[in-house]
């Protein structure tokens, strides 16, 4: 359903829970903040919480929640902000009407107050002398640089001491608008009162011109790598590859490639690093598929003695799923695997509203046999044309956080120049 002022509602019927999942999305996060405001999405998120005209206080918020068998939470990511809570399914147009007036009825209250709880967190990423340590951030910076997708969500110590209430005020009147929301409910729902009470809280919110965003440009040839000192006993290594966007119909073979890397204890990289070197305690494959680009990141931590060795053996793995078609067994257990989660997801209220809630505001809505289908048709042919792309040297974007030494930094670089060195002479052929 959509409301006259353009707010799409959204109703996942799952009658056999015990529970409902509500949601509100917003189609704006870090990329959207103005140049010399960075974490004013993140920010602005944070500050809805500080009371509204009809709940004065921030525990007067959390307490109607409760009442109704909820914890309210957010979420401000590069793309989306969401306001999401469990509540008992008899309850769904009590919390309805709490979600309509945080957002459109905000007190902005208590401004210095949060300027510090988001300072302390913003510490988390910075090292004893100020410097970025998060690996995501300073990735996020070699891959889109001069670009907000390259700026930390949570933003600056600077930025953040800067917003003042006009800034709240004018991110809120150009992005919090009904056509650039989706309200969504999945779980133990009477469909027709859920609308209704859509209807009801969210009608007057007032509708406006929502406003784009810039791409970044990308013209990276070769390579990038950043190395950054921290007193943490390990450091913390993370490879991105440029990849896709979310529309990009190689999204598929990207999910079951990430699996084939990283996507359990048979995965190739788990049982390289861990069970047979022993040098990590769990190695990981994320995602990240923009508006018009993404990336494909492995990300571990181990010793920093171990970090050359660790590289070699990413290397190696991602060098021959692009120069020799997975096996056949192991794509088939990989994607059953996959079929299986896909399965279990009919279970949750949570992983629905997802779906089915940030895919309708991202424009990817896709049924779960939908996606059972492309896995389906994933060929070992298929996969090896995405990585001959993916894996691509030219495409990569090194991180290391931790307490390296010189000898360590060289011979991470040796890895990366000798990997870009076997591409060449394997003559990897671009799909």
């Amino acid at each position: 359903m959509t409301l006259p002022n353009g707010l799409r509602v959204v109703s996942i019927e799952m009658p056999h829970l015990h529970s409902a999942e509500l949601a509100l999305y917003l189609k704006v996060g870090g990329r959207n903040d103005p140049p010399d405001k960075g974490g004013l999405a993140h920010f602005l998120e944070h500050m809805l919480f500080r009371g509204t005209a009809d709940y004065s206080t921030s525990t007067e918020i959390e307490n109607a929640f409760e009442a109704i068998g909820g914890s309210i939470n957010a979420s401000t990511d590069e793309e989306c902000t969401c306001f999401f809570s469990r509540i008992h399914p008899a309850h769904i147009p009590k919390g309805v009407e709490i979600l309509s007036s945080m957002i459109m009825r905000p007190l902005l209250s208590d401004l210095e107050i949060e300027k510090r709880i988001i300072a302390e967190e913003a510490l988390d990423d910075l090292s004893e002398s100020g410097e970025e340590i998060n690996p995501h951030n300073l990735a996020s910076r070699l891959l889109w640089p001069g670009h907000q997708l390259g700026e930390p969500t949570i933003g600056t110590l600077a930025s953040i001491d800067s917003f003042t209430l006009d800034d709240l005020r004018g991110h809120l009147s150009r992005h919090y608008l009904p056509g650039n929301a989706i309200l969504v409910v999945a779980g133990n729902v009477n469909r027709d009162e859920f609308f209704q009470s859509a209807e009801s809280f969210f009608s007057s919110w007032k509708s406006g011109a929502v406003p784009t965003s810039t791409s970044p440009a990308v013209s990276q040839q070769v390579p990038g790598a950043v190395f950054v000192h921290d007193s943490d006993s390990q450091a913390h290594l993370q490879i991105s590859f440029r990849s896709v966007a979310r529309y990009d119909p190689r999204i598929m073979p990207l999910r079951i490639l990430r699996r084939i890397l990283c996507g359990g204890g048979s995965s190739r990289l788990h049982l390289t690093l861990r069970e047979r070197l022993g040098i990590v305690y769990s190695v990981d494959a994320n995602i990240a598929a923009y508006e018009e680009c993404g990336y494909f990141s492995i990300e571990l931590s181990t010793g920093a003695e171990n970090l050359a060795t660790a590289v070699r053996e990413v290397f190696a793995e991602t060098l021959r799923l692009a120069q020799a078609p997975v096996d056949p067994a192991e794509l088939d257990r990989i994607r059953q695997s996959y079929f299986y989660e896909l399965d279990y997801s009919r279970d949750s209220g949570y992983e629905m509203q997802i779906r089915y809630g940030w895919g309708e505001l991202m424009g990817v809505v896709r049924g779960i046999e939908e996606d059972a289908a492309d896995a389906g048709k994933a060929t070992p042919g298929t996969l090896l044309e995405v990585a001959r792309d993916l894996f691509d040297p030219k495409h990569i974007n090194l991180v290391v956080v931790g307490s390296w030494q010189e000898n360590e930094r060289t011979a991470v670089m040796n890895e990366l120049e000798s990997y870009s060195s076997r591409w060449l002479t394997a003559n990897v052929r671009k799909g």
